[in-house]
C-alpha cells in the first residue's frame, strides 16, 4: 500500500477548505478566469481568491512576533491531546505484549549506549556523493550552507528546464507501505520564488517548517510567506494570501492559498511552524513535538509533504524519522529507526545530523510507546 496519494478523500478535504476561514477586508475577485484543464483538485479558480480593499488601516500582522494576534481557531488543544495519544488499529493482549516489548528494547538501547554506537556506525556508512547540480557555479549561491546539497540522484527538479533548489526528494519503505517527503533548506531571499514553485509544481498541500526565522541572533530562515491578512506576498509568477493563523503553545498555523498569475488557478497550503525548538540542543519536552508530527500528518492530503528546518537534514530528519516511526504504530507495523535514518541518509547527506538529534528520536518513540499501556 502506498500512503502518498493524489487523490484526495473527500471527507479531509472537506475539513481542510473549512479551517480557510476568510477576512471581511477581502473581496472576491477572478470568478470569471477559465481554470487550467490539467489543474489538480485543489488548484482552481474560486472565490478564495481574494483582492485587498483599500484601507488606511494598520496591517494585521500574523507571527511569532505578534503573538496578541489570532485568527480563527483551526484546532483545539482537546483535538491535538487526543491526535498525540497514537493508538494502533488493533491492541489486543498480543499487540500489548508487541508494544511493552519493544519498550523495553528500546530503554536498553537507550540505557546502555547502543544508540551512540549505532549512530557512529551510521556515519561510516557509504554513501552516494555526487552533488554535481549543487556545486554547479550558477547554482552555488542558492545554497544557504555549502557543504549541504542534495545528491543529483534525488534532487527535485523545477519546470522543463529541471532548474536547481537544495531540496531532496526522500522515499521511505516499511514493512508494506512508503512515505515520501521533499527535505528542503530554509528558503533564502533570492531562493524563495523557486521554492514556492516546487510546492507548485509537487502539489503539496502541507508545509512543516522547523525553525524560527532568527535563533541566537543568526538567521535561519528567510521570511518566505506574506506577513498580514490584508496584503498578499507577490512572487515573480504567483501571489501568495494569507486566509487564517492560528497561534498555538508549540506551533503556528498558517493557511495560504497559492494563487498562479498566468491563469488565476489556485491551489490550497496549510503552512506548520514549530517555534519550540531551542537555539542549541533538542526539545526539553517531547510531547510539543508529538503534537506536531501527528499534525502535520492528518493535515496531509496531497503530494509529499515539504518539511524544512534551516539546512534540511538535521530537525528535518527527525520530524521524517519519528512521523514514519508513528505511522508503523498506528498499522501495527514494526519499525527499525537505523534503518528508517540509513534510508534518509541515502537520500539526502546528513539526514539527523547530531548524536543528540538521534537520541531525540529515541525518546519520543518511547514516550509514545510507555503511553499506550498506561491510558489504555
Amino acid at each position: 500500500m502506498i500512503v502518498f496519494q493524489n487523490e484526495v478523500n473527500s471527507r479531509k478535504l472537506k475539513v481542510f477548505l473549512r479551517d480557510f476561514q476568510h477576512s471581511d477586508d477581502f473581496e472576491d475577485q477572478f470568478k470569471d478566469e477559465a481554470e487550467s484543464e490539467n489543474d489538480g483538485t485543489l488548484r482552481k479558480t474560486s472565490s478564495f481568491f481574494l483582492k485587498q480593499k483599500s484601507s488606511s488601516e494598520d496591517e494585521e500582522l500574523a507571527g511569532p512576533s505578534h503573538p496578541a494576534l489570532q485568527g480563527m481557531e483551526i484546532v483545539s488543544e482537546k483535538e491535538l491531546a487526543q491526535l498525540a495519544l497514537v493508538r494502533p488499529l488493533i491492541f489486543n493482549t498480543q499487540e500489548e505484549s508487541t508494544i511493552r516489548d519493544y519498550f523495553k528494547i528500546l530503554t536498553k538501547k537507550v540505557s546502555e549506549d547502543e544508540i551512540t554506537q549505532e549512530f557512529k556506525a551510521l556515519e561510516v556508512k557509504n554513501l552516494p556523493a555526487v552533488f554535481h547540480s549543487g556545486n554547479e557555479l550558477h547554482n552555488r549561491d542558492k545554497n544557504r550552507y555549502r557543504d549541504i546539497l542534495p545528491y543529483d540522484s534525488t534532487r527535485v527538479p523545477l519546470g522543463a528546464n529541471k532548474d536547481y533548489i537544495n531540496a531532496s526528494y526522500i522515499k521511505i519503505a516499511n514493512s508494506r507501505e512508503e512515505y515520501y517527503y521533499i527535505a528542503t533548506q530554509g528558503p533564502l531571499p533570492t531562493t524563495t520564488n523557486d521554492f514556492w514553485q516546487m510546492v507548485w509544481e509537487n502539489n503539496s498541500n502541507v508545509i512543516a517548517m522547523i525553525t524560527k526565522e532568527k535563533e541566537g541572533g543568526v538567521t535561519k530562515c528567510h521570511h518566505y510567506w506574506p506577513i498580514s491578512m490584508k496584503k498578499p506576498l507577490e512572487l515573480n509568477s504567483c501571489r501568495i494570501f494569507l486566509e487564517n493563523y492560528q497561534i498555538l503553545r508549540y506551533f503556528i498555523i498558517r493557511m495560504f492559498q497559492v494563487v498562479k498569475k498566468s491563469t488565476g488557478a489556485s491551489h490550497f497550503v496549510k503552512h506548520l511552524q514549530f517555534t519550540n525548538w531551542p537555539d542549541h540542543g533538542t526539545p526539553a519536552s517531547a510531547e510539543g513535538f508529538i503534537k506536531y508530527v501527528r499534525y502535520v500528518r492528518k493535515s496531509h492530503l496531497t503530494g509529499p509533504v515539504v518539511v524544512h528546518c534551516s539546512a534540511g537534514v538535521g530537525r528535518t530528519g527527525v520530524f521524517l524519522c519519528v512521523d514514519v516511526v508513528f505511522c508503523a504504530i498506528e498499522k501495527n507495523f514494526s519499525f527499525d529507526i537505523m534503518n528508517i535514518v540509513s534510508q534518509m541518509r541515502e537520500q539526502r547527506h546528513g539526514m539527523v545530523q547530531t548524536k543528540e538529534q538521534y537520541m531525540f528520536c529515541y525518546k519520543i518513540v518511547l514516550e509514545v510507546l510507555q503511553k499506550l499501556w498506561t491510558v489504555k
